[in-house]
């Protein structure tokens, strides 16, 4: 029986590098030539997935849910209001905290974020495990694939997300007290030690999106697995029939698979395509 497999981005189908494995980009060709539908579900935009070097897919779930696409069909694409952006922005503005607009157009910042983005991202990819990041490189990396944006340019009405840079946990407590009818998250650190906070449409969710795309494709949920390697990637695993947590997730991840493959750098993807028989 063909399946639909749903395989997470960062921390799972690339590396905190920000490369695919050769092993990984192998495995997904080979089970796509079997038979098999394989599909990113990620918390980045169309413009952040397009600047990655993955291989062929039969479409993708972006924006932690918000976007789905089949081939290159708009399944489903639901962003924040101008109104609700315009807030969001006003309010970190306010407390002085760097801004990502994730739209699929491209990913906008603001110049507060210049100043605070290459250290937060650095911090990230340390806490992945790299060592000595240079913050010089970081910044290089946002102004060559980030749009610049001030003022009223930065009042938009197709974002799909934003993510600003917590200057305290406290920052992402008071942001699901001031925006109650969106969705807040963290990223880049466990719990109180995130790096990120995040804003998106209400009612989102990866699970959701999953839900809408096999309707559309007119595939069943039995025929279902994901990977992942986060607690957001939890939703994913309430509604498919069988769950990879990778050797490098976290412990909730863990905890709620059905099987732990190795590190996203040491095949793991592979090596869980061929312990579930899609490939030889």
């Amino acid at each position: 029986m063909n399946k639909v497999i749903f395989l997470d981005v960062d921390g799972t189908l690339i590396d905190y590098e920000a490369k695919t494995p050769a092993s990984a980009k192998k495995a997904i060709d080979l089970a796509r030539a079997n038979g098999h539908r394989v599909y990113i579900c990620t918390g980045c935009s169309k413009a952040e997935v397009l600047q990655r070097d993955l291989p062929e897919l039969d479409g993708m779930i972006g924006a932690n849910g918000g976007y789905v696409e089949d081939h290159d069909q708009v399944v489903m694409h639901q962003s924040l209001t101008y109104e609700q952006t315009k807030r969001v922005v006003d309010w970190c503005t306010e407390r002085k905290l760097g801004i990502i607009l994730e739209c699929n157009s491209g990913r906008y910042v603001d110049p507060i974020f210049l100043e605070q983005g290459p250290d937060a991202f650095a911090r990230y990819r340390e806490g992945k495990g790299a060592v000595n990041v240079s913050r010089e490189d970081q910044a290089k990396r946002i102004r060559e694939q980030f749009f610049i944006v001030e003022g009223d340019e930065r009042y938009r009405d197709d974002v799909n997300k934003i993510s600003f840079v917590l200057s305290s946990y406290q920052d992402h407590l008071d942001s699901k007290e001031e925006f109650s009818d969106m969705i807040a998250n963290t990223w880049g650190g466990k719990g109180e030690l995130a790096i990120f906070g995040d804003l998106g449409p209400s009612g989102i969710t990866k699970k959701n999106a999953i839900e809408k795309l096999l309707d559309y494709i007119g595939a069943d949920q039995k025929d279902t697995i994901s990977f992942g390697d986060a607690k957001i990637d939890l939703s994913m695993f309430e509604l498919c029939a069988f769950n990879v947590a990778m050797g490098n997730g976290g412990k909730e991840i863990k905890e709620a698979a059905d099987y732990i493959t190795t590190d996203v750098n040491d095949d793991g993807v592979y090596n869980a395509f061929r312990y579930l028989k899609l490939i030889d």
